[in-house]
């Protein structure tokens, strides 16, 4: 997928910089990630809000042709995790937008608007969305204010920049509770049929608030996904990210990798996917090298020389045989290298036999250390459920001088390679590079070893955020045909390349393109929101006048 030029020229004119402060607390994240099991489950999170919550209206206006109602209540996620939140956050302030008489008496539809990035305050969404819609449709809105926004900002926050990664996470699990509790307002009000929209990151927290109502609803996210972790990672929002702090926090406390990082929920859908575009972005690399020249070949085997086995075999052989255990990547013929993950796994277990262990003296205590850090990793790789061979390190005082420097390289880091499970995603090498005292051949697949363990943070950012962020882990809503979700093509924001299809996470939801980019769409096709959010309260419509 090709990125709008729009999208990378606005970013890159943009200095501000989020999660300057880091990850957040650790306690945060664990109690976040433990919390959002629960918020998760429609069923029980459903019943922890009361239907009659204590709402204060502080102002009651006739503005024109519509009403305006603005209010207040404390955010439930204060209640059931407190402490975790700084202070100005814990009131939650919206305002209601209405018409001064209803077309028809039993039907009061009224949409509820959450924020973009950016978009502090009220009047936005009140001027380009609400009276829009009231005055083409008649469509109700209320506006909640976001969560470290407007007059929910920390005093020393600046602008929309969030200090911590984890702060993204309470803005999500407030909306979604607050959501709760203004669409049980406007039921008591006798206001409905209800929807939910948002635009950018509002249309992602949109998507989490519909998925905990237990009745049907028009949902319309704009401008997002199925998960917000490539917005991070892969869009032009991960060059606003300062990811020497956040390497230098991943790498300096064992809580993140060692209890944080198990906490994280794997979508295998989204891991195999990923397996798939690692296999495509590399393989011209691979074709390159069976097409070596005469003299290319002759220094690349000189190269080759320094990655030997235990028992004398070049790694070049080891990757170019034509055996049942060479690597499928280098296979010629009917073999398609790019077609599954499976292959990738298969060459990963060529590659390891390269790596033995020394097992005809006794191991000292480090040298066993060494091994157990080299042991299990990936034992699994994303859907094809292929079972890796385990890894072990040859550690012997013989070692080239080159791996030596690289195994101090890791000590310096505090030997975060640990026992973990992989799973695909960008730079899926990064927990093969980490046994420890073994240098494995990355650079024949294009990957620097530098450039592989600096990934790590980022892999870290993409397993925390598909945890709290992916609606595979959330309730499907109650009536997927209400959903109209409007992307754009050349989304450089949003990047849709190796995830999950929002349609098939949530089947019978329509899904709308606009031939665009993300800032293109925002500034040109307002419009196109306003149509789909009248198309699905028209549908919601329907149903409600259909016979029972």
């Amino acid at each position: 997928m090709s990125y709008s030029s729009l999208d990378q020229i606005y970013r890159s004119i943009l200095l501000s910089k989020y999660f300057v402060k880091g990850w957040g607390k650790p306690d945060s994240l664990k109690r976040l990630f433990k919390f959002r099991r629960i918020i998760s489950n429609r069923d029980y999170i459903y019943k922890l809000i009361p239907k009659d919550y204590p709402i204060t209206i502080e102002k009651d206006e006739v503005w024109s042709d519509y009403r305006v109602l603005e209010g207040h209540f404390r955010s439930p996620f204060d209640i059931h995790l407190p402490n975790i939140m700084p202070e100005e956050v814990k009131k939650a302030h919206f305002q209601v937008i209405l018409p001064t008489k209803w077309k028809e008496e039993n039907y009061k539809p009224v949409c509820l608007h959450l924020a973009g990035t950016g978009d502090h305050y009220f009047w936005k969404r009140r001027n380009f969305m609400c009276k829009p819609l009231l005055r083409e449709a008649g469509i109700g809105g209320i506006i909640l204010e976001n969560p470290f926004y407007g007059s929910r900002k920390p005093e020393d926050q600046v602008r929309s920049n969030l200090h911590n990664v984890s702060d993204i996470f309470v803005m999500g699990g407030c909306l979604m509770l607050e959501s709760l509790v203004l669409f049980n307002w406007c039921e008591q009000q006798g206001l409905g049929p209800l929807g939910v929209t948002g635009l950018s990151m509002g249309g992602h927290m949109a998507s989490l608030a519909a998925t905990n109502w237990p009745k049907p609803i028009v949902l319309v996210p704009c401008l997002s996904w199925s998960t917000a972790s490539g917005v991070f990672t892969e869009g032009v929002m991960s060059g606003a990210i300062p990811w020497d702090v956040l390497n230098y926090q991943y790498f300096s406390d064992d809580i993140y990798r060692e209890e944080i990082r198990k906490m994280v929920t794997i979508i295998e859908d989204d891991a195999f996917k990923a397996g798939q575009h690692f296999i495509k972005k590399y393989s011209d690399k691979i074709d390159n090298l069976q097409n070596l020249q005469p003299d290319q070949q002759h220094e690349k085997e000189k190269s080759d020389s320094n990655l030997k086995s235990s028992n004398g075999i070049p790694a070049s052989e080891v990757l170019s045989s034509k055996d049942p255990g060479s690597c499928p990547l280098m296979a010629e013929g009917d073999e398609k290298k790019h077609d599954s993950v499976d292959l990738l796994a298969k060459s990963f277990a060529a590659m390891s036999n390269t790596i033995e262990t020394d097992t005809e003296r006794e191991k000292t205590d480090a040298e066993k250390e060494k091994e157990r850090l080299g042991k299990d990793i990936l034992d699994s790789l994303a859907d094809s459920k292929l079972q890796m061979l385990t890894y072990k390190v040859k550690s012997s005082s013989d070692q080239p001088a080159d791996v030596k420097r690289e195994v101090q390289d890791y000590q310096l880091r505090k030997d975060f390679a640990v026992h973990r499970k992989s799973t695909v995603s960008s730079y899926l090498s990064s927990d093969l590079n980490q046994v420890v005292g073994r240098k494995l051949p990355f650079s024949l697949l294009g990957i620097s070893p530098a450039k592989v363990r600096d990934a790590e943070a980022m892999q870290f950012m993409r397993g925390i955020m598909d945890e709290c962020t992916h609606l595979k882990n959330f309730s499907v809503p109650v009536d997927t045909s209400l959903i109209i979700a409007i992307c754009a093509t050349e989304d450089g924001y949003v990047p849709r390349e190796g995830v999950t299809h929002l349609a098939d996470v949530w089947p019978g939801a329509e899904v709308r393109y606009i031939n665009t980019g993300h800032v293109g769409a925002y500034l040109l096709h307002q419009t196109a929101f306003r149509q789909a959010i009248k198309d699905g309260f028209l549908r919601a419509k329907e149903k409600l006048n259909m016979p029972h």
